[in-house]
């Protein structure tokens, strides 16, 4: 595969083993290249900026910025990078601040590799990507709770049911598939969500309507 097909990867851990080892592990994949790594938050957000990577791979607790903070400049200053935070934490104040700021997708560092790499080629296509430890996790934290029905978003029966696929971080394609309806119509749907929800991406729209009790994570 050509290098400029190839997903580009930068790492951003302050554990040099992590960083050795995922390095090692997803260069073994034909469609990814890892081009950088730190473990600081600070140069990261340069690297970001001048490596031009596909992903980053964000740790939460770095030792010189707070993750979230990392995240939101490199956001600012380089807008087309996608960002996967990769994470020990599972359940607190920071991984809900983390997801509502608009993260592309979190997965936890006990994931399986190859969940790993499947996150990462989902947030690079531009979906959201949730392990199932966060997305409970967040319904917990949000309480879980509706809120009253004059605030909820009116989406139709077949918008519910694709917000709730979205939340799986199934692609437009398996959605497509299994409501047995075209790509087309999907993005549609998608596109209604996020206006109904007034979200601008995805993964936020995930977490408005868990918030509202929309959808729930089991």
């Amino acid at each position: 595969m050509n290098a400029r097909t190839r997903i580009r990867i930068l790492l951003i851990d302050d554990h040099a083993m992590v960083r050795q080892s995922l390095r090692l592990a997803l260069n073994l994949h034909p469609d990814m290249l890892v081009v950088g790594e730190t473990g600081s938050g600070r140069e990261g957000i340069e690297l970001a900026q001048c490596l031009h990577p596909s992903v980053v791979l964000l740790d939460l607790n770095m030792p010189d910025l707070d993750g979230r903070e990392v995240f939101l400049r490199i956001r600012e200053r380089a807008p087309d990078v996608k960002v996967l935070v990769l994470s020990g934490i599972h359940a607190d104040a920071k991984v809900f601040a983390t997801v509502e700021a608009g993260v592309d997708g979190y997965i936890v560092k006990d994931a399986s590799t190859q969940e790993l790499v499947e996150a990462i080629r989902i947030v690079a296509q531009g979906q959201c990507y949730y392990h199932p430890l966060i997305t409970r996790a967040i319904n917990h934290y949000g309480g879980g709770g509706k809120q009253p029905a004059a605030l909820e978003a009116r989406l139709t029966a077949r918008e519910l049911a694709v917000l709730q696929l979205i939340a799986t971080s199934a692609t437009n394609k398996a959605i497509a598939e299994q409501l047995q309806v075209s790509e087309e119509t999907v993005r549609t749907h998608v596109k209604n969500i996020l206006r109904k929800l007034n979200q601008p991406t995805r993964t936020q729209a995930v977490f408005e309507g868990i918030r509202r009790g929309l959808i729930s994570i089991d």
